[in-house]
């Protein structure tokens, strides 16, 4: 056996499936994307990433931060990563991938001061708004709305942290984040922000671009003082390279979904992580291993 792989013994997953326990080479260190500071990648790829540690102990998992989905597909198919978190709209090439599970939905959120006169995404034209971190599943997606909506504006990239504290300032318009809720970024802006409603954006994206874009509703309670939101969600997939040894993979997959308590600490968004939803990945495959284990729990 290669010195740079260890075995460990799979025993609890299988047990949910009623097999014997049997030995899994791991390699000696997993990295996973995850996402910019004040993103949801970031905070639920900690928590996935310190729950993986302790299923693989003879392997070194590391969660990176990225400018999120766009990166994260770069690094997965160069190598420099095994595991990525990414929105769904981004993936150009859904058979270059491989899913481990679908886990939660990115909510498109287009934050301005609460007594801005930007009222709908018409009225972000010539303004000063962030697209998000360059490389990011909201830089991708923010950019895709604008060519769509024929829409010009004095457009710059960073992180939502970033552009939080810049609208919270002045200096920044609006911001458009599209992430989990509720997203640190926007919670930190509480009392002072109000998200702008797209319906007819949503449908439209909806109706030009089938899969990716689902018309939803961000709920009154997700941030205090702040409405209901019409907007647009994105599912989020956790994936993997299809290098990667199907038994690992279903290692990942079994932590994913019999450990969403444990990341839910990480951030409440992950409470969505479910396995009736979890194979729902659109055009892009499962990996031989998430698909072993889905079928194991279905029996």
């Amino acid at each position: 056996m290669s010195l740079s792989r260890r075995t460990l013994l799979l025993g609890a997953g299988l047990a949910l499936a009623g097999c014997t326990p049997r030995r899994v080479e791991a390699p000696a260190e997993l990295v996973l994307a995850t996402g910019p500071e004040g993103a949801v990648f970031r905070e639920v790829g900690g928590a996935l990433a310190a729950a993986l540690a302790e299923q693989l102990p003879g392997t070194r998992v590391t969660a990176i931060p990225t400018a999120a989905s766009v990166e994260n597909l770069q690094l997965l198919r160069s190598g420099e990563a095994q595991l990525a978190l990414s929105s769904l709209d981004p993936i150009d090439d859904p058979q270059s991938v491989r899913a481990v599970g679908r886990l939660y939905d990115s909510f498109m959120q287009i934050a301005v001061p609460a007594a801005s006169p930007i009222h709908t995404f018409g009225d972000l034209r010539g303004k000063r708004i962030s697209l998000g971190p360059i490389g990011s599943g909201t830089e991708f997606t923010a950019k895709r709305m604008l060519e769509f909506f024929g829409l010009s504006a004095m457009d710059e990239r960073m992180a939502h942290v970033v552009a939080s504290r810049r609208v919270a300032e002045g200096s920044l318009d609006a911001m458009l984040a599209l992430t989990g809720i509720p997203t640190p970024a926007i919670t930190d802006l509480q009392g002072n922000v109000r998200l702008v409603n797209i319906p007819d954006e949503a449908i439209k994206l909806a109706e030009k671009y089938k899969g990716p874009y689902i018309p939803a509703t961000i709920p009154s309670t997700t941030y205090a003082d702040v409405p209901a939101n019409q907007t647009f969600a994105v599912p989020n997939l956790l994936l993997a390279r299809e290098s990667l040894s199907a038994d690992v993979v279903e290692v990942v997959t079994r932590t994913v979904f019999t450990e969403t308590a444990r990341i839910v600490e990480g951030h409440p968004e992950a409470s969505r992580i479910n396995v009736r939803t979890g194979i729902a990945t659109g055009l892009v495959p499962l990996h031989d291993g998430a698909m072993r284990w889905f079928r194991s729990v279905k029996r």
